[in-house]
């Protein structure tokens, strides 16, 4: 085998070099397991050798295919934008671009004043959960005895 490297810097990530490969790239923010094993197969390599086995050529391949994942091979329903609002294509984001992308989306319901825009604005919930007793900020729920 070649030399063991305790640290692997993968998408300007450095990773854990003791875990499994499919492990070891749920590090890299946007990435879970599922889609790390996929990257692995598409890559060709297993995905439960250890990371610090990766050789320079390995990370440059791995690389290549979190830039585009599409092109090679992977399913369009896998990526974490899909329809990207600007461009249009399918991509999958990691690191600081996913970070933002989310807050650029967020500014964009703001300005044009969608409901889900607002309710980010107010910090209230975004996704339709009930408010009458969650999301008090701090207030006690129920009711308060009178002083005697």
């Amino acid at each position: 085998m070649a030399d063991f490297r305790h640290i692997v810097r993968v998408a300007n990530v450095d990773i854990d070099g003791h875990k499994q490969l499919r492990w070891a790239l749920t590090g890299i923010r946007g990435i879970g397991i599922n889609f790390a094993t996929m990257v692995c197969r598409v890559a060709g390599l297993d995905p439960k050798m250890k990371a610090g086995y990766l050789t320079d050529e390995q990370v440059k391949a791995i690389e290549a295919v979190l830039e585009d994942p599409v092109k090679h091979g992977i399913p369009s329903w896998a990526v974490n934008r899909p329809k990207d609002y600007e461009s249009g294509r399918d991509m999958h984001l990691t690191g600081a671009k996913l970070v933002m992308a989310w807050r650029e989306d967020v500014n964009r319901l703001r300005r044009i004043r969608a409901y889900r825009g607002i309710r980010h604005e107010l910090g209230l919930p975004v996704r339709g959960q009930r408010t009458r007793s969650n999301f008090r900020r701090g207030t006690t729920v129920g009711v308060s005895r009178r002083k005697k």
